[in-house]
């Protein structure tokens, strides 16, 4: 309720307290222990096995390595890593530090990725027509924010940094940072893959739509669906080739692991818990929930075709994925938190509020 309320009361607050607000309570969450979830300790394990051990961590799961100081922390100990490349990369001289001082490294990560993002969508949204103050309080502030990415430090924090500094890319017509930018999130967890094909509809449909032509002139030469694929492709090849290099082709294990994961149930993902009231079993309730979601991408692809807002379409897709999924984790919300907060859209927003109260039971003791 006081998270409502300060929404409500943000553009009265004033910039100070809102900002001061926002990195009171995110620096506070990032100076407790570990909340609820021990993925973190995933993250180290992987890092420690890649350069301490010598094991790839897309190959051999924690449980390789059982004497490692962070292997009694690890939930998952037969499970080898699902994150992408570029993420585990960047963990890698963690592995030299105690698990302690990584955990604390990972985060402070978060906290300053929750932190970068509240500053992005402030400015997105105020460029939108969206109050600045309301936009960084829904994101920074959220319970479920603050209690895992933060509190857990989970890495959807930074791959959502990583894919709203790709959006912010984009709409300033910077679509080589943009695609880069897009392809770095990927990278990091493939997740945030669900906001480039709005991004590249989009940027087609103005390349091919008719230039203005001025009198005795030529129409304009700008090519965004050209700068975006071409800085998208070249920073594809650069994370693969370096990928390549440090673990062969077994990283793209990782994606068909995040992909394998829709096998699985959480109690209250939205198909599960509508399973249960119904009485079916969990396979009706994904299916139906996978072809809706497919439906509603299709037709959000054709309205942005068509001339709708894509940052509009992208933010109904983010939340339509949370709503589908048969795996759906409280700090998955962060997915469509920065889309939702600069869609303009308020049944939108509401139904993000909806679906993070609901989120609220699934790890966190009432």
């Amino acid at each position: 309720m006081a998270y409502l309320a300060f929404l409500a009361a943000a553009p009265r607050l004033g910039r100070r307290v809102v900002q001061t607000t926002i990195v009171f309570f995110v620096v506070l969450f990032a100076a407790l222990p570990v909340l609820l979830s021990h993925d973190v300790y995933s993250y180290v394990d992987y890092a420690r096995l890649g350069v301490r051990h010598g094991l790839d961590p897309y190959v051999h799961p924690p449980l390789a390595a059982p004497a490692d100081p962070a292997f009694p922390y690890v939930t998952w100990p037969d499970t080898t890593s699902a994150y992408g490349p570029l993420f585990t990369l960047a963990t890698y001289p963690l592995a030299w530090f105690p698990v302690g001082a990584a955990v604390a490294a990972l985060k402070a990560v978060a906290a300053l990725s929750v932190l970068g993002l509240a500053l992005i969508v402030s400015r997105l949204a105020a460029w939108r027509g969206v109050d600045p103050l309301r936009a960084a309080a829904f994101v920074a502030l959220n319970p479920l924010v603050l209690v895992h990415v933060v509190g857990g430090a989970h890495n959807d924090g930074l791959a959502m940094l990583l894919a709203t500094l790709g959006v912010a890319a984009i709409l300033v017509a910077r679509e080589a940072s943009g695609g880069a930018a897009l392809v770095a999130a990927i990278a990091v967890k493939a997740s945030a893959a669900v906001v480039a094909p709005f991004a590249l509809v989009a940027a087609a449909r103005d390349e091919f739509a008719a230039p203005a032509r001025p009198p005795g002139g030529r129409p304009s030469p700008r090519r965004p669906l050209a700068r975006l694929l071409l800085s998208a492709a070249i920073a594809a090849a650069v994370v693969a080739l370096v990928a390549y290099a440090a673990f062969g082709w077994h990283w793209l294990h990782a994606f068909g692991l995040a992909g394998e994961n829709q096998g699985r149930t959480s109690h209250l993902s939205i198909p599960t818990t509508f399973g249960r009231l119904v009485g079916w079993d969990e396979e009706g309730p994904r299916a139906i929930a996978l072809a809706l979601y497919a439906a509603l991408v299709a037709y959000l692809l054709l309205r942005t075709w068509r001339g709708a807002d894509w940052i509009h379409a992208a933010a109904w897709a983010s939340l339509g994925l949370l709503l589908a999924t048969s795996w759906l984790l409280p700090w998955y919300l962060i997915w469509a938190l920065p889309l939702a907060a600069i869609s303009r859209d308020r049944p939108l927003q509401l139904l993000t509020l909806a679906l993070t109260a609901y989120q609220l039971g699934a790890r966190i003791p009432l």
